[in-house]
């Protein structure tokens, strides 16, 4: 199943997908149940009941008719994962390291797949970073990494735009990772059940139809379910948190020359088993 977050005028809702442009409005199917996906998650049964409730429907809507929103707009938490594959780590010529580097995101930083990627006035430095997340279905603290797949609800595509001169300004990251509109999300979220292994996927970043980044995630460093057991060691995880997992070697700062994202530009991510997150680049008005 793969379920949207939209907006049409004022009303926000939760589609579930029928083919890759037609969805049934799940308000429409299921009206008892939660008109958001976070709130679906919270409850034990939620996925479950909206994959039947929408069993054998045909498509109400289109895509292209109502405006997207990023796939979980409100998570309580943004876990993002600093250098998780080996090729991103030598290229930064890190060393390696016992523990994930983690930093947050907040919510307001984000935007839908189809949006615009703002870079802002005060630097050009607007870099790609391709990731897979990973959406929490099931709270938990200190879970064992064996049990970690049963916490997972899904996964969904994230372009971390990262102003990288902001990000150096001290070592700490989350200047430069946190400007408005600078992380796409999207376009869906693709239930677990759905989306299989995800270490036989593949993620790919282009820009303007350039490869910039392939990778198979099975490189991933820290694989999820390590990450799952060591972020809740410290954090109860709950419903529509986030695990942005990390992006593969060749950003933009480390070619050479260097490649930054510009007005006029189009990037995406795509991976397979959910398919493509585009984003156009625009100046800061």
């Amino acid at each position: 199943m793969r379920l949207i977050t939209y907006r049409v005028g004022n009303d926000t809702g939760v589609g579930v997908m029928v083919d890759d442009a037609g969805f049934v409005p799940l308000a429409s199917a299921a009206p008892d149940l939660p008109n958001s996906i976070r709130g679906l998650l919270e409850l034990d049964d939620g996925l479950a009941r909206a994959a039947a409730a929408t069993k054998g429907w045909a498509a109400e809507m289109q895509i292209g008719d109502v405006t997207l929103l990023p796939v979980v707009p409100d998570p309580r938490a943004i876990w993002c994962i600093g250098v998780n594959y080996d090729d991103h780590r030598q290229e930064t010529g890190r060393d390696p390291s016992a523990h994930p580097m983690i930093f947050v995101r907040v919510p307001q930083c984000q935007i839908a797949h189809g949006a615009p990627i703002i870079r802002p006035k005060i630097s050009e430095q607007l870099d790609f970073e391709g990731e897979l997340v990973v959406i929490i279905g099931k709270a938990g603290r200190h879970i064992a990494k064996e049990d970690a797949f049963n916490h997972v609800a899904g996964y969904s595509i994230y372009n971390e735009g990262t102003i990288r001169d902001w990000q150096r300004h001290t070592v700490q990251f989350s200047p430069g990772k946190n400007f408005d509109d600078t992380g796409a999300f999207g376009p869906w979220m693709v239930t677990a059940d759905e989306f299989g292994d995800p270490y036989s996927h593949t993620l790919t970043t282009r820009l303007n139809g350039e490869q910039m980044q392939h990778t198979t995630i099975d490189l991933m460093t820290f694989k999820i379910e390590e990450l799952i057991a060591y972020i809740s060691t410290y954090t109860t995880m709950r419903p529509g948190d986030m695990i942005v997992s990390g992006t593969p070697g060749g950003v933009g700062s480390r070619r050479d020359p260097q490649v930054w994202m510009k007005p006029g530009d189009v990037v995406t991510v795509e991976i397979s088993g959910i398919g493509t997150l585009e984003n156009p680049i625009v100046a800061e008005a």
